[in-house]
């Protein structure tokens, strides 16, 4: 009798695993159609081939999320919500993603401190998820607090030095607080990693209007800022309108000056000590030629195409050199 138990549990057990497995093969399939929707742009087939997979495991963190992805897609982002929150709670990979979505879609629907929070929260809980700083950047640039929003561009380049956007980020929002210098190398950082389209004409025009000494408004500024703006000033008067004399001026004199005890700053150690060591290489010209494609993109392209080696050298010492923190 006690066999005849023994066997029935292990067959219903078996069958129980089965029809599990089963399941979860159908949920994942599930999902898996949904993102194939989704990319066709086609919300309505994804959203319904997720609630098929919601009715098998409603708390699934793939499902949730991926419904909230397709909602937001879709001009329904209030609507995406619980379905994030729901993701969020499994505390599992998906939980820096839900964050940085859930942000975007308050910062999209004009809510920024809802999405400045949402970003913050998430950062407690998953630190090293670089998009939930460099969406706070964003989030605090578009809300004016420039201060906040260059501490968040920090942070996103410490975690992704590669990423264009974040150095970007940083030289749009010191621009903002006339840090001019720090603008300027943001801004050459940026060029140097995505030198063409057109955030790289913008840049490039940013750029030319920290030479000419334009400012966005007249704010505040500390002794530094001020000794660096006119040093940069300084730099390039001498240099009578050549672009690489200015910028090497600019480095060199800025790269001697942060190098004294006192000094000592992420802008320091990331940006002026790499330019000042760019600046004193055979690589400069080809580093100048590629930030400054955007002046002439027909002369641009024709370069590009003939200098294929000058600038996989510039690459391999970029590469090569190290950019402290």
């Amino acid at each position: 009798m006690n066999l005849f138990k023994h066997l029935l549990f292990a067959v219903l057990a078996v069958g129980f695993s089965i029809s599990a497995y089963g399941q979860n093969a159908d949920m994942n399939s599930l999902i898996k159609e949904g993102i194939g929707l989704n990319g066709q742009q086609d919300y309505a087939g994804a959203i319904e081939k997720y609630k098929q997979a919601l009715l098998i495991e409603a708390d699934n963190a793939q499902a949730n999320y991926q419904m909230a992805f397709t909602l937001k897609a879709a001009g329904k982002g209030s609507e995406a919500i619980p379905y994030l929150k729901t993701a969020i709670k499994t505390g599992g990979t998906l939980t820096g993603p839900a964050y940085e979505l859930l942000g975007s879609i308050y910062d999209a629907d004009h809510q920024p401190q809802q999405a400045i929070n949402a970003y913050k929260e998430g950062i407690r809980l998953k630190p090293d998820y670089q998009p939930l700083y460099f969406n706070l950047g964003i989030a605090c640039f578009r809300a004016q607090k420039y201060a906040d929003a260059e501490l968040a561009a920090i942070e996103a380049i410490k975690l992704d030095p590669k990423h264009a956007n974040s150095q970007r980020l940083y030289g749009l929002v010191t621009f903002h607080q006339n840090k001019r210098v720090p603008a300027l190398m943001g801004l050459c950082s940026f060029l140097l990693l995505d030198p063409k389209g057109a955030r790289a004409d913008e840049a490039y025009t940013n750029l030319q209007s920290l030479l000419k000494g334009g400012d966005l408004k007249a704010v505040k500024a500390d002794a530094e800022t001020l000794l660096l703006n006119k040093l940069l000033s300084a730099s390039v008067t001498t240099a009578a309108g050549n672009l690489e004399t200015q910028l090497k001026n600019i480095f060199t004199n800025v790269g001697k000056l942060t190098e004294k005890p006192g000094h000592e700053s992420f802008f320091r150690d990331y940006y002026a000590a790499f330019f000042y060591k760019l600046s004193q290489t055979e690589h400069f010209t080809t580093a100048v030629k590629l930030i400054s494609l955007s002046a002439d993109k027909a002369e641009g392209e024709k370069w590009l195409e003939n200098n294929a080696a000058k600038l996989k050298a510039l690459n391999d010492w970029i590469a090569s050199t190290e950019r402290t923190f």
